[in-house]
C-alpha cells in the first residue's frame, strides 16, 4: 500500500506502525524525466511571458524592503553585442534578480551612450544621418540584450543624443558656470589629427598615442572650455578612504585615483637666472617643486617645458631651437630628447649655504618630457637620484661623473661618491642618509635634511616654501565635432561671453541632411550657418553659437541619475527622487573606466549635492558619492590561432580542429600557436554572444561566462567547456522531475530526532549553501564560486533518493535516503538559488515542480521556510537559512585535519560545526566563536590527549586558532618553549 503523507511530522514519514520500503529514486520517475531539455524553447517561452507580464504589474512580487539601485556601465550603441557587454550585464543581472527575490524594491535600468565619434565618422565617410545611424544600432542591441535574459526596466530608458537628455546635460554646464566652475581659456591642447578633435589628458596614453583612434597626438595652441574639477580635488581624495571601508571598491581602482588626484608634498625652490652675454640683464628666475629637496645638492641641470615663457623668448633669436620646437610635439612622452640653451645658465641656491661642495652653475635644457602644466613648467634634474634624470644626463653629457649626495651609509661616507659610465651606473632612489658631498649635512636622513635645507634656504634671503603640488588638472570638456550635446553658450560682440538662458533649453543640433557631412574635417558645426548666426540674449544684437560640443564623458557623468527621474522636465533630478534612490547600492564596469569616467562621476556627483538637485548629498556619511558599491569585472580574452613561421593571426577558416588540442594549419598541416589575447578583428578572435546563445541558450551561455573565471579577473573564452553546464542542467532537471512527483505539503524542519543520517547530512548542505549564496549575492560576487557551490548541491540531490511507503522492511541508516518532503524543499531551494544566474530555465523547472496536483493554491504562511506556489520562480521570496543554529549537525561527521604550527599532526572524525559558525570562517581572527568550538572537539579527541602527553608538550602555550577550508582543516598555533 501507499500513504499519501499530508501534513506529517518527519517522524511518521519514518517511524509509523506500518513498516516502510525504501525505493530507488528512478523507479518511480515522472515520464516528463525522459524528456528531451530544449534550453532555446525555453528561452523563448520565457521571454515571452516576462514580456507579457511586463503589462501587468499586479502579478509582480511585492517588495516588502527599501529601493536596491543596481546598475551597469551603459554601452555605446555601436550596433554589436560583445562578450564584454555580456559579461558586465550578467553580472548585473544576476545581482538585480537577486535582490528582488529578497524583497527589494530593484531599479535596474537600461540607457545609451549615443553621442560620440563612431556615429561621427559614419556619418563623414557615408553621408548617413548619425542620428538615424544611432537609433538603428540601439533596436539592433537592444533586441541582442533582451535575448541574454535580462531583467531591464525599460520605462526608464534613456539614450544621451536626444534632446530631452542633453537639455539637462546643458543645464548642469550652465550650473557649474554660475559658480565659475566653467569657464574658457586659452591652453594647449592634445589634439588627434585622425579624429580631428581635442583629448583630455586622460585620454592620451603613455607613449602621447589617443586612446580612441591610437593616432599619435600632437600639441596646439587652442581656446576651451573646461569643467573646474580641481575645486573638489581634496574631496575626491579624502572621501575615497570611505569607498575603501568593506571594500567597496577595489582596492586597484582607488590606487588609480589617487595616483591621478596626485597629491604630492615638497617645496618650491627659486633657481637665479644668467646670460653670459647679458651679464647685467635681469631674468625672471626659475621656480621648480620637487618631492626631495634632500637632493638640492645633487642637482645637474634644470630643464624645461617646451611652452616655458624663457624657451619661447630665446626661440626668437634662434633658428636651431625653433626647429628643435617644431618637432618636439611628434617625439615620445619618454624621449630623451633636449636641447641645451645657449649662453643661459642657472646657480644653485644650495651654493649659497654650502660653497664650494657643489656645482654653483647649472645648465638649461629644453625638455619634452617636462609638462607645462607640472608647476612652473621647470624640473631640477638630479641624475644621481632619478631614472629619467639619469637617461637624460647619460644622453646629453654622457661621460661625465655624477654625484651621489644621498646613500643607505649612515656615516654618510659611502663607499662612493659619484657614479661613472659602466655596470653600477645606477641612481640611488631611495631616501637613506646625505653624503660628504652635502657639507653640514652629512649623515642626517633625508626628511630632516630637506626640511633644513629650506629653512636654511629661507633664512639666508632665498624663496624656498613648503609646497603642496596635485597632479590632477582641469577637465578639458570642448570637442570640435558635430554629434554631442552643443555648450549653450552664445558670443556676442558687444557683450562677449553669453550663457543661454535656462527657459531657451535644449539648444539643439542643426537637422543633418544626408550627404551634409560627408567627406568634411574639422567641426562641421562651423559651417551650419543657419544654426551658428543668432541674437545675443542679451542685447538682442547678432550673434555667434559656441560650435564645440561636449565631452561624451559628461553625459555619463549624471545619466545615472536621470535614470531614477527620466520624466522630470525642470531639472536633471528632483531632490526627493535623489534622497529616496541615490547612490546607486552597486555599480559594475570595465577597470578601463577606473580613472576617466568613475573620477568626471564623481565630481559631478559632489558638484550636484552643493545645488537643489541632491542637497543632501546621501548624508553625511555618504557625501555626494554616485556609487556604494562597485563591481569591476575583467576583460575578456579569445582564443587566437598564430602562424609559427610567421607570427600571422590566422582566421578560424584556416584551422584544422580535428584535434582540438592540437589544432593545425589545413593547407600545410602545421602545428599553430594558442594563446588568449584581447578580442580584435585583426586576430579574428572576436565572439559573437547572440551566435553562443542561438546555439546553446542563454542561461548556459550566462552560466558558462560566470563560471570560467571570477568576476574581476581575465576570463578565456571557450566554448568547449560549456558541456559542463549543460550536463549541470540535465541534472538539474532530472532532479527537479524526481521531486516534482511528491507531495508538497508544506514542510518545516522537524526535531533533531527526527532525521536520519542523510537528512542531516542533506539539510546541512542546504542550509550552508544558502548562507554561501547570500554571501556572494550580498558581498563578495564570487559568482564563479556560486555556481560550483550550486553544482555540488545538485550532485547531492542527484545521487540522493526518496523513499516511499509500502508494507515491507525498514529504512537504513546506510542508505542516502530522504522523506518526499524534504527532497522537494531541497530542490525548491536549489531552483531558488540558481534562478538570478539561470533566470529561464529556473522558471521552467519552478514550473514543472509545482505541477503536482497536491500544490494548494495559497501560502500564507510569512516564515519562508517553504513557498508553495508562484506564476514565477521571481515571485518567490530568494531562500533564507534556518535561525535554528543547526541542531541536527551532530549527526554530520566531518573528516578535520588537524595542524599543529602548520605541520599536520593528526585526522579525526568530528560532528559537523553549527552552519551559523561557518558563514566567516574565512575570517578567523574575527569569528572566536568557530575558533572555541573547533578548539573544544579537537581537545575532546583522543589523539589530542595523547599529544599533549608527550614531552614538554604539556607546557606549551596555544598562541591562536586558525580555521579554514569550512572547519575541515584547524591549525593550532603554540608557542616556542
Amino acid at each position: 500500500m501507499t500513504l499519501i503523507l499530508r501534513g506529517c511530522s518527519a517522524r511518521h514519514w519514518h517511524r509509523g506502525t506500518t513498516t516502510l520500503k525504501l525505493y530507488n529514486i528512478r523507479s518511480y520517475a515522472s515520464p516528463a524525466a525522459a524528456s528531451k531539455l530544449d534550453l532555446l524553447a525555453i528561452d523563448r517561452k520565457w521571454q515571452a511571458r516576462w514580456a507579457e507580464s511586463t503589462k501587468d504589474p499586479s502579478a509582480r512580487r511585492k517588495p516588502d524592503k527599501g529601493k536596491f539601485y543596481v546598475l551597469p556601465m551603459f554601452p555605446y550603441p555601436s550596433g554589436i553585442l560583445h562578450l564584454g557587454h555580456l559579461r558586465v550585464y550578467t553580472i548585473s543581472d544576476v545581482v538585480a534578480r537577486a535582490k528582488h527575490m529578497q524583497g527589494h524594491q530593484v531599479i535596474h535600468p537600461m540607457g545609451w551612450d549615443a553621442f560620440g565619434l563612431p556615429a561621427e565618422n559614419a556619418a563623414i565617410e557615408r553621408g548617413v544621418d548619425p542620428a538615424a545611424w544611432t537609433v538603428d544600432n540601439i533596436s539592433k542591441m537592444k533586441e541582442q540584450l533582451k535575448r541574454m535574459g535580462g531583467m531591464w526596466d525599460w520605462s526608464r530608458e534613456l539614450v544621451t543624443s536626444d534632446a530631452c537628455f542633453y537639455k539637462h546635460t546643458q543645464r548642469i554646464f550652465l550650473m557649474l558656470y554660475e559658480r565659475g566652475l566653467a569657464y574658457q581659456a586659452e591652453s594647449l591642447v592634445n589634439y588627434d589629427p585622425i579624429d580631428r578633435t581635442v583629448l583630455a589628458n586622460e585620454q592620451v596614453d603613455a607613449n602621447g598615442f589617443s586612446w580612441r583612434s591610437g593616432a599619435k597626438v600632437e600639441r596646439i595652441q587652442l581656446k576651451q572650455w573646461f569643467m573646474r574639477i580641481t575645486e573638489f580635488k581634496e574631496a575626491l581624495l579624502k572621501d575615497l578612504d570611505k569607498l575603501a571601508i568593506d571594500n567597496c571598491w577595489p582596492e586597484r581602482v582607488l590606487s588609480m585615483q589617487k595616483n591621478w588626484l596626485g597629491r604630492s608634498t615638497g617645496a618650491k625652490i627659486r633657481f637665479d637666472v644668467h646670460d653670459s652675454r647679458f651679464p647685467s640683464k635681469n631674468f625672471l628666475p626659475l621656480e621648480v617643486f620637487t618631492t626631495r629637496p634632500d637632493t638640492l645638492f645633487g642637482v645637474q641641470y634644470l630643464a624645461l617645458s617646451i611652452e616655458h615663457p624663457l624657451v619661447k623668448e630665446h626661440a626668437i633669436s634662434s633658428p636651431g631651437l625653433q626647429d628643435f620646437l617644431k618637432s618636439a610635439p611628434s617625439l615620445p612622452l619618454e624621449s630623451k630628447a633636449g636641447y641645451l640653451l645657449d649662453h643661459i645658465s642657472a646657480t644653485n641656491p644650495v651654493a649659497s649655504i654650502e660653497p664650494g661642495t657643489i656645482s654653483k652653475t647649472l645648465p638649461i635644457y629644453v625638455a619634452p618630457y617636462v609638462l607645462a602644466d607640472y608647476g612652473e613648467g621647470a624640473v631640477m634634474g638630479v641624475p644621481g637620484h632619478d631614472t629619467r634624470d639619469h637617461a637624460f644626463w647619460r644622453e646629453h653629457r654622457g661621460q661625465d661623473s655624477i654625484p651621489l649626495v644621498v646613500s643607505s651609509s649612515e656615516t654618510g661616507f659611502p663607499n662612493r661618491c659619484f657614479l661613472i659610465p659602466g655596470e653600477d651606473d645606477v641612481p640611488f632612489t631611495k631616501e637613506g642618509f646625505l653624503t660628504s658631498l652635502c657639507g653640514q649635512f652629512k649623515a642626517q636622513p633625508s626628511a630632516a635634511a630637506g626640511l633644513q635645507v629650506v629653512n636654511l634656504l629661507k633664512e639666508n634671503g632665498n624663496y624656498a616654501e613648503y609646497s603642496e603640488f596635485w597632479r590632477i588638472r582641469d577637465w578639458l570638456v570642448s570637442r570640435q565635432r558635430c554629434w554631442g550635446a552643443p555648450i549653450p553658450i552664445i558670443h556676442c560682440q558687444d557683450c562677449g561671453v553669453v550663457p543661454v538662458p535656462v527657459d531657451q533649453l535644449p539648444v539643439v543640433l542643426p537637422p543633418t541632411d544626408l550627404g551634409w557631412l560627408k567627406g568634411k574635417g574639422g567641426n562641421p558645426l562651423d559651417d551650419a550657418r543657419d544654426w551658428v548666426n543668432t541674437k545675443c540674449p542679451s542685447c538682442g544684437g547678432d550673434a555667434k553659437r559656441e560650435t564645440d560640443t561636449m565631452d561624451t564623458f559628461v553625459d555619463s557623468s549624471w545619466y545615472f541619475m536621470r535614470f531614477i527621474d527620466p520624466d522630470n522636465s525642470e531639472a536633471p533630478i528632483s531632490a526627493e527622487a535623489a534622497d529616496l534612490n541615490l547612490p546607486v547600492d552597486i555599480y559594475v564596469g570595465g577597470i578601463e573606466h577606473a580613472i576617466l569616467h568613475l573620477l568626471y562621476a564623481r565630481f559631478i556627483s559632489k558638484f550636484l549635492a552643493t545645488t537643489p538637485c541632491w542637497p543632501s548629498g546621501g548624508g553625511p556619511n555618504n557625501k555626494g558619492e554616485p556609487f556604494k558599491h562597485l563591481i569591476t569585472q575583467g576583460m575578456v580574452h579569445g582564443k587566437t590561432y598564430i602562424h609559427p613561421p610567421t607570427g600571422r593571426f590566422l582566421e578560424p577558416e584556416e584551422i584544422d580542429l580535428t584535434d582540438p588540442s592540437k589544432p593545425r594549419v589545413k593547407l600545410t598541416g602545421e602545428l599553430v600557436n594558442v594563446s588568449y589575447e584581447k578580442m580584435s578583428k585583426s586576430k579574428y578572435n572576436g565572439v559573437d554572444p547572440t551566435a553562443c546563445i542561438s546555439k546553446y541558450g542563454a542561461d548556459a551561455t550566462r552560466a558558462h561566462m560566470l563560471f570560467q573565471a571570477p568576476v574581476s579577473e581575465v576570463l578565456e573564452w571557450d566554448e568547449q567547456p560549456i558541456v559542463g553546464i549543460q550536463r549541470w542542467f540535465s541534472r538539474v532537471w532530472r532532479v527537479v522531475n524526481e521531486a516534482q512527483t511528491v507531495d508538497t505539503t508544506r514542510f518545516k524542519p522537524p526535531s533533531i530526532t527526527d532525521f536520519l543520517q542523510s537528512e542531516a547530512e542533506l539539510w546541512s548542505e542546504v542550509q550552508q549553501t544558502i548562507i554561501n549564496a547570500t554571501k556572494i549575492l550580498n558581498k563578495s560576487f564570487s559568482l564563479n564560486t556560486l555556481i560550483s557551490d550550486l553544482i555540488k548541491l545538485t550532485n547531492t540531490l542527484y545521487s540522493t533518493h526518496i523513499f516511499s511507503s509500502s508494507i515491507s522492511s525498514s529504512p537504513s541508516e546506510d542508505t542516502r535516503t530522504v522523506a518526499p518532503a524534504l527532497y522537494h524543499e531541497a530542490t525548491s531551494t536549489l531552483l531558488r538559488l540558481m534562478a538570478p544566474v539561470t533566470p529561464a530555465f529556473a522558471e521552467e523547472c519552478w514550473e514543472l515542480l509545482h505541477s503536482n496536483s497536491h500544490n494548494p493554491k495559497t501560502d500564507t504562511d510569512t516564515t519562508r521556510t517553504m513557498p508553495t506556489s508562484f506564476s514565477s520562480i521571481f515571485n518567490a521570496p530568494f531562500p533564507i537559512a534556518s535561525t535554528n543554529p543547526s541542531p541536527h549537525s551532530h549527526l554530520t561527521q566531518q573528516t578535520i585535519a588537524v595542524l599543529f604550527n602548520d605541520k599536520i599532526r593528526f585526522v579525526l572524525k568530528a560532528p559537523r560545526p553549527p552552519a551559523h559558525l561557518l558563514s566567516n570562517d574565512n575570517k578567523a581572527n574575527d569569528n572566536k566563536e568557530i575558533e572555541e568550538y573547533m578548539l573544544e572537539v579537537i581537545g575532546k579527541s583522543e589523539e589530542y590527549r595523547k599529544w599533549r602527553e608527550r614531552g614538554d608538550n604539556a607546557k606549551r602555550e596555544l598562541k591562536r586558532v586558525v580555521v579554514a577550508r569550512g572547519a575541515r582543516t584547524v591549525n593550532l598555533v603554540f608557542h616556542a618553549i
